[in-house]
Formats: structure tokens, C-alpha cells, sequence
């Protein structure tokens, strides 16, 4: 059963996810339709970077990855020397 710390990160997990999909719904798919002189706009970066950002994010996420499971098998083959 989860603690109620648990509960309460999971939450605000859950609750910054659900504002950054929000942003990003409403920055990719309906900005385009509101006039660019709308107000609106100036709470928004520029289109550009709806690309830009998450090829960024992914391509860390990717040299996260690369880099734990690099060192995972390189912990792994040591192991396996030490025993032999």
C-alpha cells in the first residue's frame, strides 16, 4: 500500500503531466487557428520550438538510457570476470 508521501508525489506527478500536455495541446494543435495578433499568443514560445524541444528531450532521454545500460553491462562483465 502506498504511503501517503506516495500518494501525494503521485499526484503532483500526475498533475505537472497533466499541465505540460495541456501547454502542448493547446500550443501545437489549436494555436494555429487564433490569429497571431491575438493575445494569447505572447503566453506561448514560438512554433519552432515545438519541434525543437521534444527532439531534445528524447535525444537526452536516448543518451540517458545508452549511458545506464553502458554502465550496467560494464558492472556486469566485471562481475563476471571477478568470478571466474
Amino acid at each position: 500500500m502506498a504511503t501517503g508521501t506516495d500518494q501525494v508525489v503521485g499526484l503532483g506527478l500526475v498533475a505537472v503531466s497533466l499541465i505540460i500536455f495541456t501547454y502542448y495541446t493547446t500550443w501545437v494543435i489549436l494555436l494555429p487557428f487564433i490569429d497571431s495578433q491575438h493575445v494569447i499568443h505572447k503566453y506561448f514560445l514560438p512554433r519552432a520550438y515545438a519541434v525543437a524541444i521534444p527532439l531534445a528531450a528524447g535525444l537526452l532521454l536516448l543518451l540517458f538510457v545508452g549511458v545506464f545500460i553502458t554502465s550496467v553491462m560494464l558492472k556486469s562483465q566485471k562481475v563476471t570476470k571477478k568470478a571466474q
